[in-house]
């Protein structure tokens, strides 16, 4: 199953972890991401701590636990590549938005990373 198949078909939980340019860690809870059609990956955030952290450190890890009993999921060691604000593909890519959620005055960012490597969610790494 392929990431885009797998995002749309699976329920879960999701984290995305950044740091700041210091190294000081945070970690947020994020919905699944967006799979493009060019493989990279995009998530719809606020202008917040982990938007923050990734105009200083783009490197970010997003792990994602399946619903259901057991430890299968997978992690995403992730680099942002690219964001944008605000903009139509915005309001097209939100699984949940309503119309009042895109009337909002906060900015919104879609950011995109480029995968660098994935793994399951135990095991098979160093």
């Amino acid at each position: 199953m392929d990431l885009k198949e797998y995002f749309e078909n699976t329920k879960g939980f999701g984290v995305l972890s950044t740091s700041d340019d210091q190294g000081k860690v945070d970690a947020a809870v994020y919905s699944r991401p967006h799979v493009m059609e060019d493989g990279t990956i995009a998530s719809i955030m606020g202008d917040r701590l982990t938007h923050k952290n990734l105009q200083t450190n783009p490197h970010a890890v997003y792990l994602f636990l399946e619903e259901g009993t057991g430890y299968r999921g997978k992690r995403l060691f992730l680099t942002k590549i690219r964001e944008e604000q605000d903009s139509e593909l915005i309001a097209e890519l939100c699984r949940r938005c309503y119309p009042s959620d895109l009337q909002v005055k906060d900015p919104r960012f879609l950011v995109v990373f480029r995968i660098d490597e994935e793994l399951p969610l135990i095991g098979a790494g160093v």
